[in-house]
């Protein structure tokens, strides 16, 4: 079966930085829904398209088809008595947006006397990343997953 619109496709991959070093081993499989849900990088998902089970696939991904440039205006220098004690650099945290929703995810990168640097790059931003994979299943979709959008199965439970 190849991979086309409303296939569950389940992708065994390795990600790597343009020198080679491994970035995201892919300790577990990619299984997504293809056909433009946005489950994946789109760049990938086209590249995907007709292929059929056991197929290799190698991608550069651009840092603008990957995680986006990187923008300096996301860092930003905040007091150190904002933040708990036992914080260090590396470390993530979520800032909540004013109406409450899911807000970025900030990391830790410089801790002085009274002040902390935090960036809200992604750690990928602005690198151009090398994306290789293989088909390692395809299936039809389920009428349930193809109307929400996303895979259903015992790994994704999702409460609404």
């Amino acid at each position: 079966m190849q991979v086309e619109k409303n296939t569950v496709v389940t992708l065994t991959y390795q990600v790597t930085d343009s020198d080679g070093n491994l970035v995201d081993g892919g300790e577990q499989p990619i299984i997504y829904l293809h056909g433009g849900y946005d489950a994946i990088f789109p760049l990938i998902e086209e590249a995907l398209q007709g292929k059929d089970v056991g197929e290799k696939l190698e991608l550069k991904l651009q840092p603008a088809d990957a995680f986006g440039d990187y923008d300096a205006e996301l860092v930003m220098i905040e007091a150190r008595s904002l933040f708990p004690d036992n914080i260090e650099v590396g470390m993530q945290f979520e800032r909540a947006t004013e109406d409450g929703d899911d807000g970025e995810l900030y990391m830790i990168t410089d801790i002085a006397d009274d002040k902390v640097v935090v960036d809200g790059n992604h750690p990928l931003a602005g690198m151009a990343l090398v994306f290789s994979c293989t088909v390692a299943d395809v299936r039809v979709a389920t009428s349930d997953e193809i109307g929400h959008g996303h895979v259903h199965g015992p790994a994704s439970h999702h409460t609404h």
